[in-house]
Parts: structure tokens; sequence; C-alpha cells
């Protein structure tokens, strides 16, 4: 029984999520930039996971790889960049659907990922990195207020919580 109700819950949150997204001129701005983000977050993961088995974006995933990351990982660079896109793909699914934990997670997998490219000495794309992980942090924080779920009470579309 309490399975049905949260799903029933999750499925209640992304209508809610998706009318508001669509009718984003009409809801408060504090929301819509909750709501920005929160796409922003499901996407990127998603597009840099996909891009990693699909190859569009970036050829040679390999390169962004710093041995120390290779060595931890399974398998060759190839793989590891595999297991990298599978994670980030997995992160994408965790903001849609629990975007505090997912946030949370993403800005954790932002800092690794930040470590990797300065022991690159890729300087820009960690700094770039590390400021994805501010920004998704601020995001987890906002769904507090903004995204419904377990034992916090709905909130309007309209009034934050205080």
């Amino acid at each position: 029984m309490a399975l049905t109700t949260a799903w029933q819950d999750l499925v209640a949150d992304m209508r809610d999520e998706m009318h508001d997204i669509v009718t984003i001129a009409h809801v408060d701005k504090a929301r819509q930039a909750y709501l920005g983000l929160w796409v922003t977050f499901m996407a990127l993961p998603l597009l840099f996971g996909l891009d990693k088995f699909a190859e569009v974006m970036t050829t040679r995933w390999e390169g962004y790889l710093a041995t120390w990351a290779n060595d931890f990982l399974p398998g060759n660079a190839s793989d590891a960049m595999m297991w990298v896109g599978g994670i980030e793909i997995a992160l994408a699914v965790v903001i849609a659907l629990a975007p505090r934990i997912g946030g949370d997670l993403f800005a954790l997998w932002s800092v690794i990922v930040a470590i990797d490219l300065f022991a690159l000495e890729m300087y820009e794309l960690g700094v770039g990195m590390l400021a994805l992980g501010l920004c998704a942090l601020a995001m987890a924080r906002l769904s507090g207020a903004w995204h419904h779920h377990g034992d916090m009470q709905p909130m309007s579309s309209t009034t934050p919580m205080s």
C-alpha cells in the first residue's frame, strides 16, 4: 500500500512539474529559476552520458580521463568512459525523480570530474565543472521548496516554502 501511495505521489509531482514547465511564464519567478535548473541538470548528465556511447560531441572521451581515474575504473580507458556514461545517465534519472538527492550527487560527481580535469591540466573545464556543482547544490536546495516528495507538505506552484 505504501509503495502504491509513493508511486502516486511521484506521478502527481512529475505531472505538476511538467505542467509548470509548459506554462513557465505563468509561475512565480523563483519557481521558474528552480525549474530551469532542474531541467538543465536532468539534460546535462543525460546528454553527456549518452555521448559517451554515441560519441557525437566528442570522439575521444578517453583523453579526458586521468591515469589515476583509469586505474580506478575497470577495464581500459574506453571501458572506463562507458562506466562514466552509465553513471551520468543514472544521475539524470535520480535528478528527475528526486532532485534533492540527485542535485547533491551531481555536485559530488562534478567535484570528482573537476579533480580529474585539473590532473589533466584542463583548468578551465575543471573550474566549469565546479561551477556546475555549485549550481546543482542550489537546485537541490530549491527543490526543498518546489518539489513535493515524501514527508513534505505539497506546496502551491506560486508560494515557496518559508
